[in-house]
């Protein structure tokens, strides 16, 4: 088994991602707080709340906190300088501290809202709250040395195992929202303390162990598929229910696979793995395309307009990508990270920085969300501007400690092998190896790797699965997704992946995308934006065979792609229907901008998907 380098041992330079971790640390962590501090989230950790007060404490608000104060963490360790962090995380555990039960206990819902439904609902997040509590409290720990944090969240934990395996007391056996399992492993990892592995193992063993159970109200807590409990994990072979819940069970049990050497859960792994990837992942890396339940749907149900595809979901994708490459590194699982990277998961947070998408849909039309509203059709649609705070509010905070911790998702080392997953401008240092990446990745395919220390090593370095052609300065083998290079004490590889423009099309099962293509160039999805292709955005065409022209804007931080195409022009319309002519056809230049910087630009009609003409 393989292990990631943390990103202690990294430092992202100043290329595309450095600029969005300085964007992280100097707007994006503080303007979450500050939504945090104005909701009440933060001042619930005080427990201070009375009945008819404004800010009535949510269930799910401590696992919003719990990843901001891990954010905060995580950047603090890369730069202590950042102001006002520090005491702003040692101000909310100073109130976990002072009001943390006696048997360790601690949620700010159920200690001062209802006492009396502690542990007696599944669906209500205590067991996911307490989860990210633990994961802060590791990377508090990590960061500053000081155990006070850790301490409450370990006596919690030994709370947990008490209520949950020893005494049985609780009116369930495993959280409706997973999320503990992985942080009792890294517990685990942390400490050194058998048992949290093994509490992480009995939330795993107990989940579809028992059918069908109904509350008072008749309503399935157990035996659903939407929170995975629909059969023991060992036998799970579908990514199903609510996609979040999903990936962080499927992240946990990759862990236990790796650790125990549990073949039997490994392959459910690679078979839910192939299941989510290859038949319920949009192009963008987004999963889960339905908002019932937050969930996916069946194979190939990929629908652009509603995509549900929520930001924490990418984020977990990638979470649970990284579990399966340490289990044997291949490049299909950093491909699919990449994709999160710079597509689904970048989509999700203005350029600015402090506005947010929760879902993120592959297609707006404004006329279309217009004509639903003139009728009165208030059904769910993806909003159309990002926000700055949701009532459910877990996108931000998540997205905070995921560019944070960028680091963790560059290398996978074992005994013989470094494995280079991502590309941008870095310096990496472990195990007496240095790796120092130049290159302007994504912006072209050239990198330069600088290394020492690798004699008697290899060198294995990803040619990602969109590049047709590549060059480099050393011979190696390529096997899984990785050219393998003999090492040396010092070398200098280079590397140069082709980049041109390419046009993609899906899969004939995936009915929205029948005669359309998107736009890509390396790592980057493009879409289409009626701000600079005017209206009717689906009555677009894309010409195949076309020389595509590239230009960079500062403002996006990337290339703009122009490609010809053409549209119908309306004038040439005199009644509703006509019969068809070629002569209605107008050529035109078609506009493509990165997707993850759309709806930057005021409210505009966007397209991924575009005809051919």
């Amino acid at each position: 088994m393989a292990g990631n380098i943390k990103f202690d041992c990294v430092d992202i330079g100043a290329g595309f991602w450095g600029k969005l971790q300085t964007r992280n640390k100097n707007v994006t962590i503080h303007s979450v707080y500050d939504r945090f501090c104005e909701t009440g989230r933060v001042q619930a950790f005080a427990h201070t709340w009375k009945e008819g007060e404004p800010n009535r404490p949510h269930i799910f608000w401590d696992s919003d906190v719990a990843k901001w104060m891990e954010s905060a963490a995580y950047i603090l360790r890369k730069d202590p300088t950042v102001p006002k962090l520090e005491a702003q995380v040692e101000a909310i555990i100073d109130n976990i501290e002072r009001n943390q039960d006696a048997d360790g206990y601690f949620n700010s819902y159920f200690q001062v809202v209802e006492p009396e439904k502690r542990w007696q609902v599944r669906a209500w997040h205590e067991l996911y709250c307490a989860g990210h509590l633990i994961e802060a409290a590791v990377a508090w720990h990590d960061t500053t040395g000081r155990d006070r944090f850790l301490r409450c969240m370990m006596k919690y934990a030994d709370y947990i195992e008490r209520v949950f395996v020893i005494d049985k007391s609780a009116a369930f056996t495993s959280p409706g929202h997973e999320e503990i399992e992985l942080a009792l492993v890294k517990l685990w990892c942390h400490t050194g303390e058998e048992r949290y592995l093994k509490l992480a193992e009995f939330f795993l063993d107990q989940r579809g162990t028992t059918g069908v159970v109904l509350d008072d109200r008749g309503h399935a807590v157990s035996g659903t598929k939407n929170i995975q409990d629909h059969m023991p994990v060992r036998e799970q072979t579908e990514a199903v229910g609510h996609s979040v819940r999903a990936m962080y069970l499927y992240s946990a049990m990759a862990d236990v696979a790796g650790i125990r050497g549990d073949a039997v859960l490994r392959t459910a792994c690679e078979k839910i793995w192939d299941s989510a990837v290859n038949r319920r992942m949009y192009i963008t890396g987004g999963i889960g395309s339905t908002r019932v339940g937050e969930a996916f749907s069946l194979d190939y149900d990929l629908p652009n307009a509603s995509a549900y595809a929520e930001t924490c979901a990418a984020i977990a994708l990638a979470f649970f990508a990284t579990r399966m490459n340490e289990l044997k590194p291949d490049g299909k699982y950093a491909d699919v990270i990449e994709r999160v990277l710079y597509n689904g998961f970048l989509s999700s947070t203005s350029l600015e920085g402090d506005s947010f998408f929760y879902e993120n849909p592959l297609e707006i039309d404004l006329d279309r969300n217009r004509a639903r509203d003139a009728v009165g059709d208030t059904g769910m649609r993806p909003i159309t501007q990002r926000v700055r705070v949701f009532n459910c509010s877990c996108c931000p905070p998540n997205i905070t400690r995921f560019v944070a911790e960028l680091g963790d998702f560059l290398y996978t080392t074992d005994d013989t092998t470094v494995y280079v997953n991502q590309y941008t401008e870095s310096t990496a240092d472990f195990d007496g190896i240095t790796i120092a990446q130049q290159t302007n990745y994504p912006h072209d395919g050239k990198i330069t790797l600088k290394v020492t220390g690798m004699a008697g090593k290899t060198l294995a370095v990803r040619i990602p699965g969109w590049c047709g052609e590549y060059t480099c300065s050393h011979t190696g083998t390529l096997a899984d997704g990785y050219l393998r290079i003999p090492g040396a004490d010092e070398m200098t590889v280079t590397l140069e992946l082709a980049m041109p423009v390419t046009l993609i099309e899906s899969r004939p099962e995936v009915h929205e995308n029948a005669g359309r293509v998107a736009l890509t160039r390396g790592p980057l999805v493009y879409c289409l934006e009626g701000v600079d292709n005017g209206p009717h955005l689906r009555d677009l065409a894309v010409l195949p065979e076309g020389a595509a022209q590239m230009e960079y804007d500062a403002k996006i931080g990337a290339y703009i792609i122009e490609v010809p195409g053409c549209r119908r022009d309306p004038a040439r319309f005199h009644k509703l229907y006509e019969p068809y002519s070629r002569a209605r056809r107008q050529d035109v230049r078609l506009r493509f901008i990165p997707y993850y910087a759309f709806a930057n630009r005021g409210e505009s009609d966007m397209l991924v998907w575009v005809r051919t003409a």
